[in-house]
């Protein structure tokens, strides 16, 4: 549908692992163990470790971010660096289309999405470890008039959305 509007925005990008960045995450397990490894992807505050400045795998080195300020990309991410990109962005350009009573599809990345659904439902820091967001299938929120949640969902077959975020929760097991 050629027609309908799409905003392209990097703050709804994927967290940034920093030096883990696209490592493989089996051998990311091997290396570092399990524990580490869920403390870094499922950890609220918690930081990979950092690219340096002149790695070439540094955001700021990557043309399609060439239009922004170099400081503010990272060289490395926690979930709460990420909603700190990701919620402002949303509550500027997503909120007043659905103020406004648009249907809007958000398009992300696991973690961007985990930052959303952190605010969305107020999950504490603890509770998001434990949130698996199930790849490709759609999760649909409705608002009263203050934006507050009436009620949310996975589109689909519920077990099928069960059995994929179980999937996702399992990527680093050994």
């Amino acid at each position: 549908q050629m027609w309908l509007p799409v905003q392209r925005a990097w703050q709804l990008n994927e967290r940034h692992y920093g030096a883990l960045q696209g490592l493989n995450k089996a051998e990311t397990v091997e290396r570092h163990g399990e524990a580490q490894v869920k403390s870094w992807r499922r950890g609220f505050e918690i930081r990979p470790p950092a690219l340096s400045d002149d790695d070439s795998m540094h955001p700021k080195f990557d043309r399609r971010y060439s239009g922004i300020d170099a400081s503010q990309l990272p060289a490395t991410e926690s979930l709460a660096d990420c909603i700190a990109r990701a919620w402002p962005f949303y509550q500027k350009n997503v909120e007043p289309l659905l103020k406004a009573g648009r249907n809007v599809l958000v398009a992300a990345h696991g973690n961007s999405l985990r930052g959303l659904v952190k605010q969305l439902d107020g999950m504490s820091d603890d509770a998001i470890i434990e949130l698996n967001i199930p790849t490709g299938i759609p999760l649909a929120y409705q608002f009263d008039d203050q934006m507050n949640v009436v009620s949310r969902g996975y589109l689909g077959d519920p077990e099928a959305a069960k059995a994929a975020a179980e999937a996702v929760a399992r990527q680093t097991q050994c």
